[in-house]
Formats: C-alpha cells, structure tokens, sequence
C-alpha cells in the first residue's frame, strides 16, 4: 500500500458520508432540473469490500432563507492492519442556491474530538475551532460561494442535467478545516449495476480515484461508488439497518464522543450527588410506549414530548411496586433465553461461586453487579452471549448487562434487560443498557458496567428486551430528540 492511498483511507471515513441523500422510487425515473433538494430524512449503509463499515443518516428540511441539512454518521474501516474510526454530526444553513450561510461540525476520528463553527461573510469564512477542548479561529478567503458536502450530488440536478456538463465548485471539508475544489461531471442516464434507472454523476473528491453516484430523478442518491465498488455508499431502510445502528449507539466508559449523543440544558453538575431527576424530553416517537417501574415513570407532555421522572422526584405513592411478582411474570424474568444462559451449568456455577454464603437478595445482586464490572474488559464491540463473555471477558454495556441478568437469575432473583439515557457528566447523555432486578419486593435499576447498584437518576429507561427486535425501536428516536432539564434533586 502506497503512502497516497494510505491517506485516501485515512480521510475516507469522513469524506463519504458527506455527500448522500435517497432512496430509490419505484417505476421509470423522468429527469428534469429541480427546483429545491429532496426534503426528508434518508439513512444510508456504508460497506468497504461488501462488508458493513457503518452507516449516514440525513435531514434536510427548508427554512425561510433557504435550507437546513442534518447528518449523522459513524464509520470504522480497517484495511491491512490500518483502523480508522469515525464519528460525525453536522449542520449546515444554506441558502436557496445551496450556498452555506454557517455551520456546525463535531467530529471523532479515532478518539480525538474536534468542534467547529463557521460563519460566511462577504468574502470570508470565519471558523471556530475546539480541538480537545482547546480553541482557536481561523480566516479564509473565498472567491466564491462555498458549498457543504452534504449538497454535492443534487447540486448539478438545480443547474444542468445535460451530459457532459461540468461544474466546478468551492466545498469546505470540515476534516482538514479548509476550503478545496470539487469538479462534478454529468455523465448522464445510466442504470445503477442492479438495473434502477439512474442519472450518473461524477466527481474528483477523492485522490487518484473515481467518485460515481447514481441519482433518481428526485435528487435523492441511489448509490455511491468509490474506486470501484471499494467503498460503496447504498440506500436503505433504517429498519435494515436498526440492529447496526444499536450496536453502534451502546456507550462504553472512555466514550469521548458518540453521533448519537443528546445534549442537556442545563448541563447536569455534581452528578455523583444526584438523588432524583426530571427531564423533558423533545422529539419523542409517540409510537413509543412510557415505560414505568425501577423508580421511574414516563408521561405523556404534549405531541413528541414526555416528561421522564426518576430517583426522588417520583412521587411517594408512584415509587411503590408490587411486593410479589405475579407466577408467569417472576417465570418469564428467572427463564433463560437467547445470550442470556442463566441455566448453563458454567453460568450457574459461577453465580454460586461470587454468592457463597451471602443471603438476602440485595446483597447477593450487589456483589454479582460488582464481580461483572470487575470481570469484563470494557470494549467497544459487543462480547456476545453471557457464556461467551464469562470466557472471553471483555464486551460493551450489553454484554455487561446479559451476563449480570443470567447470573442474577440462576442465583433465583428475577431480572430484566433494559436501554435507554445515561449521563456522562460533562459531555450529554448516551445510549446505554443496564438492568432491572426485582429485590425485596421492587424492581431496582442495577447498572453492572459503572458497578452501581441501584443506577444513578440520569438512567432513564426507553426500552425493556435484549433482543435485536426489542431494542430496533432506537432508530424512531436517534439523532431527533433533545433534553430539558426541568428538576435535579440533591
């Protein structure tokens, strides 16, 4: 490997989610130039050599000057040893000519955490930058309009769709902090390589090899092809890319910065002295149900809001549980099930093991929430099954979480899966699995990767299930909802 295609790979991560936005209509596509960009939300697969490397959500909304374009990604590539993770949200205004007006940027490549702010004026553009919290500005010249990744592809569809037509234009990458130019050809109608009738475009973005995109007749991307099929860029459901997407929004205890991190207003303080919280939350799927117990609840605040409660500010006659489960519900949380091996003689072997001759069943789940924080090696990816990380020790939250539920089940105390919010002072909340233990007559948030038994009041629980299609939901919220602070207790 050459030291240029090093550094195409090394950019590479950043650079193709800039430029995605569709899905594909059904029947013959009719080209014509467009008036405005395709308006909705699009979610996008990204492979290198046919295999999954991540995955760019897209929103693009108009406003009275001109448009708003959101977008999400996350993306590691490993290519001979090389490993490159990273994580980007971004927001451009634009204006009715696509032309950006500011910007915001947060970008993660491979831990280092950088934020920019951009402003146009006249012939400047004026950049904040934070780089590990450090910051410092920057003035460029312009020569002309600049132009976010995000519009490159329909850019050409609002002008000419003749073939041959070649436009050359200024992008800002937010990735070297500086202003390049892009040449973008109309190659023409072309069908995609799976026979979808397509406008095909090109452009130099990338050094030394071709950028082809395949557009539908709405300015929505069907396809994006680098250096021939390497990295290609596709359009999906974002019910085909839930389970994906999940594994790639569980926080991990170095998380420096996640794209799927929801900011607080006010930013909680002191959060170790937190004894309750209430919250707001904005943007909420109200196909979601309001999960209550495990000193929670959840109430309905008005369309795509809800007011999420936890720890002391749920009210006295709220915070009582059932002293007794009913036989079918204790039967259905002491059961094994799928990663969940609770009856595996290894499983229950070592549950007697950490337990010996502790009774009471607060006690019991205290010391199997501390032995799981101490035995698994915190990682990124997820360890599987509870029997395959009682081996191989190392997973994410949900690994943490299964094998804590089968221990806890196979020493006969009934226990629950769940997801959602949690705090990590000083940079939002992320989305984490935890679990839920029924002791001594009430459920009790019990979080065995930060050893805390019950769960600091930021956990607010959004989900209950392990499995794939229990947790699938997350992509009805991710990216789309905001949280107010209304009530922290100390």
């Amino acid at each position: 490997m050459n030291i240029s295609y090093l550094k195409y790979i090394c950019f590479l991560c950043i650079a193709i989610a800039v430029s995605i936005a569709g899905t594909v209509p059904a029947g013959a596509a009719q080209f014509s130039k467009l008036n405005k960009p395709p308006l909705s939300e699009r979610w996008f697969g990204i492979y290198v050599d046919n295999e999954r490397a991540g995955f760019y959500r897209q929103t693009i909304s108009e406003t009275a000057e001109g448009y708003r374009m959101e977008g999400d990604s996350n993306v590691r590539i490993k290519v001979m040893g090389f490993t490159k993770e990273s994580i980007t949200r971004e927001v451009y205004q634009v204006g009715k000519g696509l032309a950006v007006r500011s910007f915001e940027v947060e970008q993660s490549i491979n831990g280092e955490l950088t934020r920019l702010t951009g402003t146009v004026g006249g012939s400047i553009l004026r950049v904040r930058i934070e780089n590990n919290g450090k910051p410092t500005s920057r003035l460029i010249k312009l020569k002309s309009d600049i132009f976010p990744g995000p519009a490159l592809n329909f850019y050409p569809m609002m002008r000419s769709i003749t073939a041959g037509k070649i436009f050359k234009i200024l992008t800002f990458d937010p990735e070297e902090i500086k202003v390049k130019v892009v040449e973008i050809t109309v190659l023409g109608e072309e069908q995609t390589p799976d026979g979808k009738p397509a406008l095909k475009l090109r452009n130099n973005l990338y050094p030394f090899v071709a950028n082809d995109i395949w557009m539908d007749a709405q300015g929505n991307t069907i396809l994006e092809s680098v250096r021939d099929g390497l990295v290609t860029t596709k359009a999906e459901d974002p019910k085909a890319l839930a389970a994906y997407a999940v594994s790639l929004t569980m926080a991990r205890k170095d998380l420096i910065y996640d794209f799927s991190a929801v900011r607080a207003v006010p930013p909680l303080k002191n959060q170790e002295k937190l004894k309750g919280l209430s919250v707001e939350i904005n943007g909420w799927n109200d196909a979601l149900p309001l999960l209550q117990g495990g000193r929670q609840i959840m109430e309905k605040a008005g369309e795509g809001r809800i007011i999420v409660k936890t720890g002391t500010t749920v009210p006295a006659p709220l915070q009582k549980s059932p002293a007794e489960l009913a036989a079918t519900e204790r039967q259905k949380y002491l059961q094994p099930a799928e990663k969940i091996e609770s009856d595996a003689p290894e499983i229950v072997a070592q549950a007697k093991k950490i337990v010996e001759v502790k009774t009471g069943q607060r006690e019991i789940a205290r010391v199997l929430t501390a032995w799981t924080a101490e035995w698994l090696k915190d990682t990124v990816d997820d360890g599987g099954g509870a029997l395959a990380s009682l081996t191989s020790r190392k997973g994410n939250c949900q690994t943490h979480a299964r094998l804590y539920t089968a221990l806890a089940r196979a020493a006969g105390i009934p226990t629950r899966f769940v997801s959602g919010l949690v705090s990590l002072e000083g940079k939002g909340f992320f989305y984490h699995s935890w679990a839920e233990s029924f002791l001594d007559g009430q459920w009790v948030s019990v979080d065995p990767t930060y050893n805390q038994l019950p769960a600091d009041p930021t956990h607010l629980k959004l989900f209950e299930g392990h499995t794939q299609e229990d947790l699938a939901p997350i992509i009805a919220i991710i990216g789309k909802i905001s949280i107010k602070v209304l009530d922290a207790g100390y």
